[in-house]
């Protein structure tokens, strides 16, 4: 079975995509490649960011490699926090991250917002980039104790709560990540 290793040290991401490719994949993660590198992001684009850990991988331990990168874009604040988006307010801490955004957009009408992902898949000696998208709203206040980052400001359209409220079960079902991810592994589940 082939390798695919996925440039994370999360976990239960590991497990989900490899619950995902059972029987076509043997899916690893960073750890598991004894790859204990942080590998730099420093792209101006989420795509760029993706790339630089799956060429990293890819380049170094001579594996099919995936990562992704993802964030928060706002509309009024010119697609802020974009890349930036773990480290908006100078540190990695959410809430001050959630802060700064709330405080930018005080007395703003326009809370259109909306989360990006970005896959780099560098497979077969080819690349491939894969996209999920999901548009929403800031709210002007905190709500939900669940997800990370910026949930608890985020409604996603046709929503009437936001990310943190949602059970991860949901969440992960229409989440940026998701769409994305489902795409990948489509394509990699229709190959011959």
């Amino acid at each position: 079975m082939n390798k695919l290793v996925f440039a994370t040290n999360n976990q239960h991401k590991t497990e989900e995509i490899r619950a995902s490719l059972i029987g076509k994949y043997e899916v690893l993660n960073l750890e598991a490649i004894g790859c204990d590198v942080d590998i730099p992001e420093t792209g101006n684009t989420f795509a760029e960011n993706a790339t630089l850990k799956s060429t990293y991988v890819n380049e170094n331990f001579k594996l099919d490699c995936f990562a992704d990168d993802s964030g928060l874009e706002i509309e009024a604040l010119n697609n802020e926090p974009g890349v930036y988006s773990a480290r908006y307010s100078g540190s990695r801490d959410s809430l001050e991250n959630m802060q700064l955004v709330l405080k930018k957009l005080e007395g703003n009408s326009n809370r259109k917002a909306r989360f990006k992902t970005v896959i780099s898949l560098l497979h077969n000696s080819e690349h491939h980039l894969f996209e999920g998208v999901i548009d929403g709203t800031i709210r002007t206040e905190l709500s939900g104790a669940g997800g990370f980052g910026y949930d608890p400001i985020f409604q996603p359209d046709g929503y009437d709560i936001t990310f943190a409220e949602m059970t991860m079960e949901v969440k992960n079902k229409i989440s940026h990540r998701a769409i994305a991810l489902k795409k990948m592994i489509d394509f990699l589940k229709g190959e011959k």
